[in-house]
């Protein structure tokens, strides 16, 4: 679970994540993720915009900014296609964050 650390409507939409997390969850940028809001029951698709490293930013842009609130808890997903020989094999990358958004151990 991630905490969201701003909201920004003025933007034209997506959310900005710290490339650190990021980078330790294989979320490529501009990669689309469904995110699931905890606090009030949303789930919506956007992408994924790179943050300054380190930040440990999430936020909210443009349309995405009336889904949630700062200090709202999300579950961030990001899927893809594979063919049935690769399943089987798959191991998915889970990340645990504390409550300012440094992952846990």
């Amino acid at each position: 679970m991630a905490t969201v650390t701003e909201s920004n409507l003025a933007y034209e939409g997506s959310i900005t994540i710290d490339k650190e997390l990021m980078d330790i969850a294989d979320i490529l940028p501009y990669e689309q993720v469904m995110i699931s809001n905890l606090n009030n029951g949303e789930r919506f698709e956007t992408y994924v915009i790179p943050g300054k490293p380190g930040s440990r930013e999430f936020c909210l842009n443009g349309p995405t900014a009336r889904k949630g609130v700062v200090g709202d808890k999300i579950i961030i997903f990001a899927y893809c296609y594979m063919a049935d020989a690769e399943i089987k094999d798959f191991k998915p990358i889970i990340v645990k964050l504390d409550n300012k958004n440094n992952p846990l151990k």
